[in-house]
């Protein structure tokens, strides 16, 4: 077996997981996978081709490409590749670079307007395709970078969850790479030769706050070289009694006796008589270690 085989294979089988664990995909689903022209959008998209049709029910994808109209921009090799899937697919031009060029500074973070312009558009086209779900290409470091740029920045613990519903209902948001590692699809989206399409707005800023959480989980990765997998566990490893948040503690106190239910420990027979080893200035015998 190759190694381009092998590697396929792995990512393969964590996107099948993560939709089985999170339940991403249902009969009748019609989903929009998001691409963007980069190595995530791109493995996304032939994964989840490779994972529909042996599911036991039916589901349609419809591949969307906003054309942001930035400078250099080439889009022919990504329609050259949707045209070669087989798959149907849309391409869509909005405007949407100068828009967040006018309105914010150089020294300004160039995210979050770009998002947010770019996803009202994937909405709007979602709706008019019928779409009931959107896929997006996140992976397991973006999910971690984001904690920690919450954690850090924002005061709050908050990542990126496998799906999620937009906050006018119309529409749930998966993210079937979400405990995939960005190494394992770079190194798989390298071998396949994807025509990677660069990005002239985030992808040309310096000094971005997420760029330092990046090197952070680096530097932490050279002593702990499984630090990434670890940090992607505790987010499916939460423990509300060892938190702070009021809310959280209540709702866990009332959830249903069959989640993951607090175990008991079973009383000890036998107890240490806990005597103090010092009273009234008086020393006492140290007392004995009695075995469990």
């Amino acid at each position: 077996m190759t190694d381009l085989r092998r590697l396929e294979q792995r990512l393969y089988r964590d996107v099948k997981d993560t939709s089985e664990r999170y339940q991403l995909l249902a009969p009748g689903d019609r989903v929009m996978v998001a691409m963007s022209g980069g190595k995530d959008s791109y493995t996304l998209f032939t994964l989840m081709t490779k994972l529909v049709p042996r599911l036991p029910f039916s589901v349609e994808l419809i591949a969307v490409h906003l054309d942001q109209v930035q400078p250099g921009y080439d889009g022919a090799s990504l329609r050259a590749f949707l045209e070669a899937s087989g798959q149907r697919f849309e391409i869509l031009r909005e405007d949407t670079y100068s828009v967040v060029t006018s309105h914010l500074p150089e020294a300004a973070t160039y995210c979050s307007l770009c998002s947010r312009l770019r996803r009202g558009i994937l909405y709007t086209a979602a709706e008019r395709l019928g779409c009931n779900k959107i896929a997006l290409g996140h992976h397991r470091d973006d999910s971690l970078e984001t904690f920690l740029l919450n954690l850090f920045y924002s005061g709050k613990l908050q990542a990126m969850p496998a799906s999620y519903r937009t906050d006018d209902g119309r529409f749930e948001v998966i993210r079937p790479l979400i405990e995939c590692a960005e190494s394992d699809i770079a190194e798989y989206a390298a071998a396949m030769r994807y025509p990677i399409i660069p990005c002239n707005l985030c992808g040309s800023q310096e000094g971005l706050k997420r760029d330092a959480m990046t090197r952070l989980i680096g530097d932490l990765e050279k002593d702990h070289p499984h630090v990434r997998s670890i940090m992607a566990n505790a987010l499916r490893n939460v423990r509300p009694t060892h938190l702070l948040d009021r809310d959280v503690a209540r709702a866990w106190a009332e959830r249903s006796p069959e989640i993951r239910p607090t175990t008991l420990s079973e009383a000890r027979a036998k107890h240490a008589s806990a005597e103090p080893v010092m009273s009234g200035g008086k020393l006492r015998p140290r007392l004995p270690v009695i075995d469990s």
